[in-house]
């Protein structure tokens, strides 16, 4: 025998011999859990010989066992099986068989036979980091490196060790201005230098973009210019820069060179993981000349590397941080498969404004003026909670939009922000499991003395302006037209759980239900008269 238990110490599920339980967020599931990452039938779990089968019911968030997304598979004793993002751990009610171990042949490390290695992956490596260095002449000076050691074997090591501490702290920092002071504080700690500049490339003007500088003086003016010669030939030849005297260097003729004193650089690209240039690391001494040795520029290449990578995992971070926080708002509003769409674009939360068809769709709970004169606010307030939380993951199901909440009633959309073929389809499906969802939940509530909910679903197809509609300082997605209006008077006239259609609904739909024609009513603004249709259940 087996049972699950929440990693957390919070929840426990006990399984029983020939019963398949329904995990999800519904609380019409067998073992509901009550977090935004479970969907409503998020997956089924049943008890077998050996631990417990788990069954994905296509959930928006997966269903993991040991990290690994599952379709199905066998979770054994001390397994971790994870719904969205909530993690159960498995747990042997009794004492369990023994689990056949695993036992890998020993490696000969000193005579490996052809076939028989240990290595998963090679990758070439090399010692300047891919940059190419760029040495006018050999550097006179000692080394301006900030290590001391007796042997070159011991420095060679401290250098090493040195690089991986810097590593360590950069990871840390995900911030990209902090990152960038960290790596030019790092760069004044290890170096003899008189200023350190940062420059990064701006990927839509390709122009080459100062973020940080600064003077060992606290000099801010004389730490703000770096010479645009040497800088251009870094990013355009993707080169590391080392030049003894910058003033006499055939390469370097700028003005700014001359007009700073620079007479002592080095400069090596920020290169990232596709060799794409992300900017310049760029330091000088601007009295002494011969003040770097080959030594330096090595590590300098070398440092720029880890700063590179840096850059990018920070980069990187915001984009995830920027994304999660667009796709967290967008939500509420939209199906968790749209708001992934909409924040992984460019311009992520500038929606559209345009005339575009779209279904409609509205429903509301019959009687609930004079029902909740019968009851107190909190009672109120958490029907309503329950009954919008279900009837809105219903939509988000089948890929609708969530254009508001007015009172007890919901209004969707199909088409709009993004428009699919079968738009119609999935909104005919929404309300059907909307009313199976709800005869559900009344089955629950009434054994909790709750009053049974009855609504009212009705379904319009047309053009529409969709787009960001309010005042400066509040906007809201919604649609405005005469085809809203359609679908508002149609659920106003459905009687207690009943759904009803207009006829370009209809005609929209690829596997129309089967449905009654009604008599037409009347719609304010309009001259004709609208067909409507009743769907048979």
């Amino acid at each position: 025998m087996f049972k699950l238990t929440s990693t957390a110490g919070d929840q426990t599920i006990d399984l029983q011999p020939g019963r398949t339980l329904v995990v999800g967020r519904a609380v019409t599931s067998d073992v509901p859990i009550y977090d935004p990452t479970i969907s409503r039938r998020h997956a089924e779990i049943a008890l077998t010989d050996n631990g417990v089968r788990v069954t994905d019911l296509g959930s928006s968030n997966g269903t993991f066992l040991n990290g690994a997304r599952i379709t199905e598979a066998e979770a054994g004793a001390d397994d971790v099986v994870t719904f969205g993002k909530v993690a159960f751990r498995v747990k042997a009610v009794t004492a369990p068989m023994p689990r056949p171990q695993v036992v890998l042949p020993p490696v000969d490390f000193a005579s490996p036979k052809p076939g028989a290695g240990t290595i998963v992956r090679q990758l070439p490596v090399n010692a300047s980091g891919g940059v190419p260095a760029i040495v006018m002449d050999q550097a006179q000076g000692a080394s301006h490196l900030k290590v001391k050691a007796q042997t070159q074997e011991e420095r060679r090591e401290k250098k090493l060790s040195l690089l991986l501490e810097v590593s360590k702290e950069l990871s840390k920092q995900q911030e990209l201005d902090r990152l960038l002071d960290k790596v030019v504080d790092f760069t004044f700690q290890i170096l003899n230098v008189d200023r350190v500049s940062i420059l990064l490339l701006d990927g839509k003007s390709n122009e080459l973009v100062p973020r940080i500088s600064k003077s060992r003086t606290g000099d801010a003016s004389a730490a703000k210019h770096v010479p645009q010669s040497i800088a251009r030939k870094a990013v355009e030849e993707r080169v590391a820069i080392l030049s003894d005297n910058a003033a006499a260097d055939e390469r370097f003729k700028g003005k700014s060179i001359l007009i700073q004193s620079v007479r002592s650089a080095m400069c090596t690209p920020l290169m990232g993981s596709d060799q794409k240039v992300l900017g310049i690391l760029y330091v000088d001494n601007l009295t002494a000349p011969h003040s770097f040795a080959d030594e330096d520029l090595e590590f300098l290449i070398a440092f720029g590397g880890l700063t590179a990578v840096a850059i990018e995992n920070s980069q990187l971070s915001e984009r995830i941080r920027r994304e999660a926080l667009v796709r967290s708002n967008f939500e509420r509003y939209f199906s968790p498969n749209i708001a992934s769409v909409i924040a992984s674009q460019q311009d992520a939360g500038k929606l559209p404004s345009q005339k575009q068809p779209v279904v409609v769709f509205f429903s509301d709970i019959r009687g609930f003026t004079p029902m909740s004169e019968t009851m107190n606010p909190d009672e109120i307030a958490g029907l309503l909670t329950d009954y919008f939380t279900e009837m809105v993951d219903i939509v988000f199901e089948h890929s609708g939009t969530l254009d508001k909440f007015m009172g007890d009633a919901i209004m969707a959309l199909w088409g709009a922000p993004l428009g699919h073929a079968d738009d119609a389809d999935h909104a005919m499906q929404c309300a059907l499991d909307q009313l199976d969802t709800l005869e559900q939940m009344n089955a629950k509530w009434k054994e909790s003395g709750r009053q049974p909910l009855a609504i009212g679903i009705g379904i319009n197809f047309g053009e529409v302006f969709a787009g960001n509609i309010g005042s400066n300082r509040r906007l809201e997605y919604t649609v405005i037209g005469d085809a809203v209006n359609t679908a508002s008077r149609l659920c106003s006239s459905a009687g207690r759980n009943e759904i009803l259609i207009s006829e370009s609904f209809y005609k929209a739909l690829k596997k129309p239900p089967e449905v009654e024609a009604l008599e037409p009513i009347q719609v304010k603004g309009k001259t004709k008269k609208v067909p409507v249709y009743r769907v048979k259940r």
